[in-house]
């Protein structure tokens, strides 16, 4: 497997030229990096007017490596590439560094880039980002993996202290101005140009697997704190850049993350912007599933893939504006948001003890609650981000006191542990790494055997931040006081703060409803959005069928690619395809989740149906938006399609005979999510000026734009048009 690494921008607040000159004394030999043993220049060669400088060398790196490896190996030094262009004019320096030893069994690259800040030409950015494949090594693959990446790491931020150490050392010598580069200027360094005799970047030896892409250490950062014109890193805005993160915005905003981290970060953050487009969750939210998944970025794409497929289909995003709480939950839901603990966390306070759960689950139903739990947590989302302002400093989580005085076996009911479960269940997956410290006081006896129940429910990492407290032990040293100030103690725990929480109570059983209502709501809520579902199978393609009376009509579509890779396809029939058939197994298990095929089997494409957008292949996690204008009346079929190597081309149906061998092969099986509507277009030429007398034609722009084949207006004007029909 391919390790990759990418640094944020490191902002260093000098000129070019002057952070140029702090690089080139790093060599010919640096103190503060003693694997360099000897460089020797292959090749170099200068521009005629000076502006360009190209060298190549060849390096030795003592790598800090095991003795029995490198006995195995037969190395004492590894030997690496390294070229760099210096282009004074334009202000740059690009190094490319690969390694030579064990190029056949190890292959290692790191590209490294010194430039002028885009927003301030006082300034100089550095990126770097480096890959390291083993693919043999004496049958210690996975140890020279572990030793590499753990060296690269080390050496990433050793590699931003020397830059600084140079840059010092050049103030305390009165050098803090270096002239620009200029045609008629001869070349400021002199002829043997420092970047001649520099030592290469350390490359992550292959055998030795030592990872130091020591030249590029300087540091690892990226580009965009919105720090312009000389403002500090602490007061860095908030608002980010729109492809970069800078070094300081992520420290100040997100916390101190290792190399590795921030570049997981990074690179996962680069995924969503190239698959959802227009939809890039918040840096914090993103780090969350990354903390959650251990920084395993395959297994926190996944799951963070699936989280914004469930908050797309379920309107999440404005639940706090759309969510209106029953006045139920407002007199007899005992929880709500209390001041902050001593970390500056958000803190929420939940008398479970005086809640009556049978009565809500009876007055309202498990899908009510589940959309206030949300809501208590989107707002926990709020708060956190109005914090970190406040404070100055990265909160990303808050803390939970449940008081459980009171609790007793009625508590145990069985539709309400079912529901608890369930909200645990949907909190788990989709509010990860949200809940900083959990305080359970005044457990009673029957406690462990709720704990039994729902404790196999929660996340191992999230049952480690749960502090248990029996009676009132709360109230001494180590308990309640030690991470909450005694001033904001609520009254009921023996605090002398008012707490707002409402105490509680029996629900009345005229406010109970019966199950059929309870069913009917549910349901409702859980059919509350425009989206639906469905499921894709190798031979089983989901088709919708769109009838068109008028032409000039606007089909518009927005579906994410849930799982799997689909081929999405729209055509044209005069005549209407005959009665529905469903798949075999009879769906999948949620509202719409049907797959649903249209086409005859004996129709022939070119005959009794039409192509009318060619085939568009979709990646699994692509969010794609999009429309297409009718050209005559008739038929519109929307099929998505199984993805194999030839479904792009092909455009021959298969047969449903062939289908059932293949429908319980779960690897042959897609799941999409997608929303059409149809305008007419009248509708549609006013919706689009509405649209851009907003000025949001591109807030929703398709990952796939080429795939309209309109004129540029028509194409121009389908980018808008999944926002208006939301």
């Amino acid at each position: 497997m391919v390790q990759k690494y990418q640094s944020p921008v490191r902002v260093y607040k000098h000129p070019f030229e002057l952070v140029m000159l702090a690089y080139e004394r790093r060599f010919p030999k640096c103190h503060l990096i003693p694997i360099f043993v000897a460089s020797d220049v292959v090749s170099e060669e200068t521009s005629e007017d000076g502006s360009t400088h190209n060298v190549e060398r060849r390096c030795a790196l003592d790598v800090d490596a095991p003795r029995l490896l490198k006995r195995i190996a037969g190395v004492d030094y590894v030997y690496f590439i390294q070229r760099n262009t210096l282009n004074r004019h334009e202000r740059t320096l690009h190094i490319e560094s690969h390694n030579e030893t064990f190029s056949n069994r190890v292959i290692i690259h790191e590209t490294c880039c010194y430039s002028v800040h885009p927003e301030n030409e006082e300034w100089t950015c550095f990126e770097q980002t480096a890959s390291l494949d083993i693919k043999s090594f004496f049958g210690f693959e996975s140890t020279v993996e572990k030793i590499a990446m753990k060296q690269y790491a080390s050496s990433i931020n050793k590699g931003k202290e020397i830059i600084e150490f140079y840059l010092k050392e050049l103030d305390d010598e009165g050098i803090t101005h270096v002239p620009p580069w200029a045609p008629s200027t001869p070349p400021l360094t002199p002829p043997a140009s420092p970047l001649s005799t520099s030592p290469p970047v350390p490359v992550v030896t292959p055998d030795i697997a030592t990872p130091l892409l020591a030249n590029a250490k300087d540091c690892t950062t990226q580009d965009t704190a919105k720090e312009v014109n000389g403002s500090e890193a602490d007061g860095l805005t908030e608002s980010q850049a729109e492809d970069k993160l800078d070094a300081d915005y992520i420290k100040r905003y997100l916390g101190d993350l290792t190399p590795l981290q921030e570049s997981c970060l990074i690179r996962l953050r680069q995924w969503l912007q190239e698959m959802h487009k227009g939809k890039i969750p918040k840096d914090e939210h993103i780090l969350r599933f990354l903390r959650a998944r251990d920084f395993n970025m395959d297994k926190a794409r996944e799951f963070l893939c699936q989280s914004l497929t469930w908050r797309k289909q379920h309107q999440v995003d404005y639940l706090l504006e759309t969510w209106t709480s029953p006045q139920v939950l407002h007199d007899y839901y005992t929880g709500g948001w209390h001041h902050h603990d001593r970390d500056g966390r958000p803190m929420y306070v939940l008398r479970l003890g005086q809640m009556d759960t049978k009565g809500l689950v009876r007055a309202l139903g498990e899908e009510s609650l589940l959309r206030h739990v949300l809501s208590i947590n989107e707002e926990g989302l709020r708060r956190c981000e109005e914090n970190t302002k406040v404070f100055g400093r990265p909160i990303s989580c808050w803390t939970c006191v449940v008081d459980l005085e009171g609790l007793n076996m009625r508590h145990l009911w069985r539709p309400g542990v079912k529901a608890l479960l369930r909200i645990i269940e949907v909190v788990e997956a989709n509010y990860p790494e949200t809940l900083g410290r959990l305080l359970i006081l005044r457990a009673p006896r029957v406690f462990p055997v709720l704990w039994t129940l729902v404790s196999p429910f929660i996340d191992e990492n999230t049952r480690k931040k749960f502090l248990i407290y029996a009676g009132n032990d709360y109230q001494g040293p180590g308990g309640m006081v030690d991470y909450i100030d005694k001033e904001i103690i609520p009254d009921f725990l023996g605090g002398e703060c008012m707490c707002e929480v409402p105490e509680g109570g029996l629900v009345p059983k005229s406010m109970y409803r019966t199950a059929e209502e309870l069913e009917n709501e549910d349901v409702r809520l859980w059919t509350e959005t425009i989206y639906q579902t469905a499921s894709i199978f190798k031979g089983a393609p989901h088709e919708l069928l769109i009838e068109i009376i008028d032409a000039s009509s606007v089909i518009t579509w927005d579906f994410d690619v849930c799982k799997g890779d689909v081929v999405f396809n729209i055509y044209h029939s005069k005549r209407a395809p005959q009665p529905l058939r469903k798949d075999p197994l009879g769906g999948v298990n949620a509202p719409g989740g049907n797959n649903v095929q249209l086409i005859e089997r004996s129709w022939t494409l070119g005959q009794d149906y039409s192509m009318v957008e060619s085939p568009l292949c979709c990646k699994e996690g692509e969010s794609v938006q999009g429309s297409h204008i009718t050209r005559w009346p008739g038929f519109y079929i929307l099929q998505w399609k199984f993805h194999n190597m030839a479904a792009c081309a092909a455009t021959n149906l298969p047969c449903m005979d062939d289908v059932l061998a293949t429908l319980q092969v779960s690897s042959h099986k897609c799941k999409v999510m997608y929303y059409t509507e149809v305008l007419g277009s009248e509708d549609f030429r006013t919706a689009c000026c509405d649209v851009r007398s907003l000025g949001s034609m591109t807030s929703l722009e398709s990952s796939h734009s080429g795939f309209s084949q309109l004129s540029a207006t028509s194409s121009s004007q389908s980018q808008s048009i999944s926002l208006i029909s939301r």
